[in-house]
């Protein structure tokens, strides 16, 4: 990330400088990883998808949560968590390009009661299992180093 896209949104105020939290950082990474568990577990349907997909996407934005705490930000919305993501070096790097179109179809269904289809929730799905692991790896990497 560029150091002046992040004074830009610190003086935006959609990131706060704060103290690196180790335990904060683990508990992110725990959460998303235990709330996805439990969604797998939910038979994919066209009822369910709205709750399989906000969940999943709910995940994937604590990942970006977590990688901004490791640099000592706290992020203040969803846009600057998957930008941050997609800044990462992952070998799915081009799955990445996804998140912007997820956080679409979140809001959409969150504030303007679009339905999410089976097949919008199977797409997320199918990026946290292609993305999820190398991702947290390197977040766990990162924070040995701290």
């Amino acid at each position: 990330m560029k150091k002046e896209q992040i004074e830009q949104w610190v003086k935006g105020d959609q990131i706060r400088r704060r103290s690196l939290d180790k335990e904060k950082v683990k508990s992110m990474i725990e959460s998303s990883t235990t709330n996805m568990t439990i969604v797998k577990t939910i038979p994919l349907t066209a009822q369910s998808a709205i709750l399989i997909f906000r969940e999943s996407y709910e995940s994937i934005r604590q990942l970006g949560d977590a990688q901004w705490w490791l640099l000592g930000y706290e992020p203040r919305n969803h846009e600057v968590s998957m930008e941050m993501l997609k800044e990462m070096d992952i070998r799915e790097k081009v799955r990445l390009n996804h998140l912007t179109r997820f956080k679409t179809i979140r809001n959409d269904a969150n504030y303007r009661g679009f339905k999410v289809t089976v097949v919008q929730a199977k797409e997320i799905l199918e990026f946290w299992k292609a993305c999820s692991q190398e991702i947290i790896s390197l977040l766990q990497k990162e924070l040995q180093k701290t």
